[in-house]
């Protein structure tokens, strides 16, 4: 059963990895790549990495996905500036 789970979660690290390159939308793809992380932190603690899985689920996932997002809203074009 263990087996099948891990299975089952590297899966959907590859379709969120995939998801994350071949999406157009910016903030889309940010999600993807922190859903990949999250994931992956699952699959360390299902595989008896509680340690990685934390650091995976702190850095990887989550201020990662914080930092990108940030990023992308502070780069955004403001349209009425760029009217002329």
């Amino acid at each position: 059963m263990l087996l099948i789970i891990t299975v089952i979660l590297c899966i959907g690290i590859i379709i969120s990895a995939l998801l994350a390159i071949y999406l157009n939308n910016m903030i889309s793809i940010v999600i993807s790549a922190g859903l990949s992380g999250l994931f992956a932190s699952v699959t360390y603690v299902m595989l008896a990495a509680p340690d990685v899985a934390m650091t995976e689920a702190a850095i990887g996932s989550g201020l990662t996905t914080l930092i990108f997002l940030y990023a992308i809203n502070k780069t955004k074009c403001k349209d009425d500036i760029n009217d002329y």
